[in-house]
């Protein structure tokens, strides 16, 4: 009663304005999980021929950096700033777009120790993968808010 009370309710799948999806070199990193998620989550099927989609997600870039953040007293690194950085637009083959040209960033700040090399090599990978998570979920919402533009009637 509680849950229900406050608003809470699943997620549940994304509806998205389009019936078929191309999403070009769809073979690893962001592009093959948002193939995955927008599959299992939406009705959209995802197409191999650019030519029979509704729309197109191109992803123009993925980017992964490591920036120092701060150094100990004796120069050593102390914190690390971890930033995931995709490009991407989605268009229809006569080149309209639904989304422009789109940039979006996240960062996690994570301390760094010489003595647990390992395990903050663990956890960077774990922080960049939850970051492509992250990122996937913004992409799924901005694709459930594109409204595509109504026919005009005669």
């Amino acid at each position: 009663m509680l849950v229900a009370g406050c608003g809470f309710h699943l997620r549940g799948s994304v509806s998205v304005p389009f019936d078929t999806l191309y999403i070009p070199n769809a073979k690893g990193g962001i592009a093959l999980e948002l193939k995955r998620n927008i599959e299992a989550g939406t009705s959209v099927k995802v197409v191999d021929d650019p030519k029979t989609a509704d729309a197109v997600l191109e992803l123009t870039g993925e980017n992964r950096e490591k920036i120092i953040l701060s150094l100990t007293g004796t120069g050593r690194v102390r914190e690390f700033r971890l930033r995931y950085t995709v490009n991407y637009r989605v268009h229809d083959a006569k080149g309209v777009n639904y989304v422009p040209a789109t940039l979006v960033q996240l960062s996690r700040d994570v301390t760094y120790n010489d003595a647990d090399i390992l395990a903050k090599e663990s956890e960077e990978q774990l922080l960049f993968r939850d970051m492509q998570s992250d990122m996937v979920q913004q992409v799924m919402r901005r694709l459930a808010s594109i409204e595509r533009a109504k026919p005009k009637a005669q």
